[in-house]
């Protein structure tokens, strides 16, 4: 069973946070790794007070990590990619991503204009074909930095949910009618080698301080543990389930450091009428309110 990590973390203490995460879940960095790519949740313009982005401090404490771990001169890449209703070169800016990659000396990457090969992968009977960044394939060390959500249309985003952003196509609502498929395809053709959980501030019905870092190996793992964390069973997430019999991941796993159920009775979990409501929004505009990298 693989490991997952749960931290107690303030804002002030994150990067302590994540070196203990890494410790619990007996992360070593390699030596050799030249080249990193880092992927956060950018999903849109909202700042990370709303819980719905990645903190770009918190990737800053990831970038002093990696360089302390590895070497000062390591190549290190955030990346995000481009939707219909979110652009990376606002997002970049608005979200705090410039500043920081400016002060760490980091290269902010739009995976849309990044060059790509085309891979061809299976899922259950779907055949389905994707474009690859570069910046991503030729990477030693890839890390998985989501925030953990509730979305309408996939219950649970957190670790398996995120990679769907590296897709470079922008248009990503045309995978839409098969999107539990195309979550788990993306994690098959693009695999990444940890996940780091950002949970300092979610979202919920409002936005709070959770405090929660998870680490794991395993996006699958870490994934069944924030359907827990939002009051979901894991067994009712497409995704998860299907990347379970994909062989991505186990849903089994062993908790180290903090309890889970903590912060499973601290999370601002929205409401069955929320949800319905958010769900009628959607429907009758088409617009996905709390993800908008998905159109």
């Amino acid at each position: 069973m693989s490991l997952v990590s749960f931290v107690l973390c303030k804002r002030s203490g994150m990067k302590k946070a994540i070196e203990d995460s890494l410790d619990l879940i007996e992360y070593r960095m390699c030596k050799s790794v030249q080249k990193v790519a880092i992927k956060p949740n950018m999903c849109y313009y909202w700042d990370y007070s709303t819980g719905q982005t990645t903190n770009p401090e918190f990737v800053s404490a990831l970038v002093d990590i990696i360089r302390n771990k590895i070497s000062p001169n390591v190549d290190i890449a955030v990346v995000e990619s481009d939707a219909s209703a979110m652009k990376c070169k606002y997002a970049f800016k608005m979200l705090g991503y410039e500043k920081m990659a400016r002060r760490q000396n980091v290269t902010l990457v739009n995976l849309s204009k990044d060059e790509t090969r085309k891979v061809e992968v299976v899922v259950g009977n779907q055949h389905l074909s994707f474009m690859i960044p570069d910046t991503i394939r030729n990477a030693d060390l890839r890390i998985n930095v989501p925030k953990i959500k509730y979305l309408v249309q996939t219950k649970v985003s957190c670790a398996l949910k995120n990679i769907f952003g590296c897709n470079p196509y922008p248009q990503k609502y045309k995978y839409h009618g098969k999107l539990d498929e195309a979550i788990v395809g993306l994690n098959k053709a693009m695999r990444f080698d940890l996940c780091i959980t950002d949970g300092v501030v979610v979202s919920g019905v409002r936005p709070r301080e959770l405090g929660l870092i998870m680490a794991s190996r395993d996006p699958v793992a870490l994934d069944t543990a924030a359907a827990k964390i939002l009051g979901i069973n894991p067994k009712s997430v497409g995704h998860i389930m299907l990347a379970r019999e994909e062989r991505i991941g186990d849903t089994s796993f062993i908790p180290r450091g903090a309890s889970l159920d903590y912060f499973r009775r601290r999370y601002p979990r929205k409401t069955p009428v929320y949800r319905i409501m958010f769900l009628a929004y959607e429907l009758a505009t088409g617009i996905g309110l709390l993800d908008a990298e998905m159109i």
